[in-house]
């Protein structure tokens, strides 16, 4: 008997031509999507999925929406409250795929961005692997990554000339400058945690990226943080929902040149 095959597909951030070439073709012959559905709040994150199924899928396929499990947004124990929380994931995708899946057919999980870069999906998909109660195979197909959107939309590149870039979250941020960086890309920041930081680090903000709905802000962090955070407010309160990211730089020169003595 054929194991089932269960393809994870990045699809970018939202524009329909983020899909790569091996995406499209990833999607041709699938026989069931699995969306984990938010409910109301992300409806339209749902129907994009939708709509890109129904432009590459080439043959009757089911959408099959598998309710996403609540999560306390503000834990004390943030490792354990996640990893419950990815449980809880896998349990409900693995009865998904018992149900809605059979033997030799072939199922696909698209992830916003790239799914190796902070999505759950791979993880959750060891766990049920793990547990050996749904025999499947798997296949990762990349995708287009909100970090190589947002500099291509504010026209920079990531890093200084011979600097390093480092990829966090606003829940580590919150605790200073990473490290010596000179460059920082912030992700999961529910709520901006720059206002701590020196104003004179110049910020590229994105939200929605890859949408109709678009918003970009850029400028010394000083001058323009208080903008996106009155900005991101009323686009959160508009949509019910916000994806953004943002690259922080610092000037190297001007950080040593502060540390010399007069």
């Amino acid at each position: 008997m054929q194991d089932r095959l269960i393809r994870v597909i990045g699809i970018g951030t939202g524009d329909p031509e983020h899909l790569t070439l091996q995406a499209v073709r990833a999607l041709a012959d699938v026989d069931a999507v699995f969306v984990l559905d938010k409910r109301a709040e992300t409806a339209d994150l749902v129907e994009s999925r939708r709509r890109i199924c129904a432009a590459h899928i080439r043959k009757p396929h089911r959408i099959v929406a598998v309710e996403d499990p609540p999560r306390e947004r503000r834990p004390a124990d943030y490792g354990s409250t996640v990893a419950a929380w990815h449980a809880a994931r896998a349990e409900r995708l693995e009865a998904a795929f018992a149900a809605h899946l059979g033997a030799g057919e072939v199922g696909a999980i698209l992830a916003w961005g790239d799914p190796a870069l902070y999505d759950s999906v791979l993880r959750i998909l060891d766990h049920i692997a793990a547990r050996g109660r749904v025999a499947f195979t798997r296949t990762v197909v990349p995708g287009l990554s909100s970090v190589q959107v947002l500099a291509a939309r504010h026209g920079v590149p990531l890093n200084g000339i011979g600097g390093s870039v480092l990829i966090t979250t606003g829940r580590r941020l919150a605790a200073g400058w990473p490290g010596e960086a000179d460059s920082v890309v912030v992700m999961l920041d529910g709520d901006p945690a720059f206002g701590h930081l020196d104003p004179d680090v110049t910020i590229h903000w994105g939200a929605y990226l890859g949408s109709p709905d678009e918003i970009l802000i850029a400028g010394r962090l000083g001058d323009v943080g208080e903008e996106i955070r009155r900005v991101r407010a009323e686009a959160r309160a508009r949509h019910g929902w916000i994806m953004d990211i943002y690259l922080l730089r610092r000037d190297r020169a001007a950080t040593d040149r502060a540390g010399e003595p007069d």
